[in-house]
């Protein structure tokens, strides 16, 4: 019997009240879906960190989600960064997606904060001291776009494995077999932990664009033809997003993919009805007294 599907979301702080009420409707329709985790980005130089925060605080009181925010080596003294886990551990956070973290604006390259973790795999050391976190980090079946080749990007995934990592999601990618591959590389380079591929479902497809040049994403010239000529009609780049995740997922769940990632953008249409089509069925959850 095969094993059964999870799935794991990902949000983001919201700026306005007006996108904080669709975070909230996003929440609300995704949860009874029943994923193992959902994540809570943090800003790139550690700028959302109270909001951050504050979604993880109020999804424990108002759900029951289990939340993992997202921690950075970004910004912050190793003590400070350690201070937040703790802060989390108290309030009975359990799950952590640690991460480098990006350069703040206007820097050309990343550089660690003086006193801080210089990288994931030292966060993950460090977290590693303070509780028992389940620890999830990032990997790129494209190669981080930093790294000058793929063999130092493996060596860098297997050092946070090996720090104490739990599981590895991976930046979101469109061609099936770069995961494969990928996998196929994380084994023989030891790398034995679980690899969960992070899907991005395509709301905008210039907006995928943008993120995919900065994350070193490979955009297959057969998804520009599928998306070309659609700027301006949503009802249609809508059905055509659904198929190609769909279509994505179901030939990874034939190559012995249970679990996912979704990077949702706090909207939840597309990644319902993905989820619906790999078998998933909403579940009555009923929130804390």
């Amino acid at each position: 019997m095969a094993d059964p599907v999870q799935v794991s979301f990902e949000f983001f702080p919201p700026k306005t009240a007006e996108m904080e009420a669709g975070l909230w409707r996003a929440v609300q329709r995704l949860a009874p879906l029943g994923p193992r985790f959902v994540s809570v980005t943090y800003g790139a130089d550690g700028s959302t960190r109270d909001r951050t925060h504050n979604i993880v605080r109020r999804l424990a009181h108002e759900s029951r989600l289990l939340a993992a925010p997202h921690l950075t080596c970004v910004g912050a003294t190793q003590g400070e960064v350690l201070d937040i886990a703790r802060r989390y551990w108290d309030e009975g956070v359990r799950q952590i997606v640690a991460l480098r973290g990006d350069p703040p604006a206007g820097a050309t390259r990343y550089t660690p904060h003086p006193g801080g973790f210089a990288y994931a795999a030292d966060l993950v050391a460090g977290l590693r001291r303070v509780a028992d976190f389940d620890i999830s980090v990032a990997a790129y079946p494209d190669v981080h776009p930093e790294a000058p080749d793929a063999a130092f990007d493996l060596d860098n995934l297997k050092r946070k494995f090996d720090a104490g990592a739990n599981r590895a999601i991976t930046q979101f990618f469109f061609d099936v077999d770069t995961f494969l591959r990928f996998r196929d590389r994380c084994a023989a380079a030891g790398i034995t932990g679980p690899l969960v591929p992070g899907l991005l479902p395509i709301g905008r497809f210039s907006q995928m664009l943008g993120f995919a040049r900065r994350c070193g994403a490979r955009v297959p010239e057969w998804l520009h033809e599928r998306f070309e000529g659609l700027d301006e009609d949503p009802e249609t780049r809508q059905m055509i997003a659904a198929s190609v995740a769909i279509g994505l997922v179901g030939r990874l769940h034939r190559h012995g993919v249970n679990e996912f990632h979704f990077y949702t953008l706090n909207r939840a249409e597309l990644t319902y009805a993905i989820c619906y089509a790999l078998g998933l069925r909403p579940v009555v959850m009923e929130t804390p007294a």
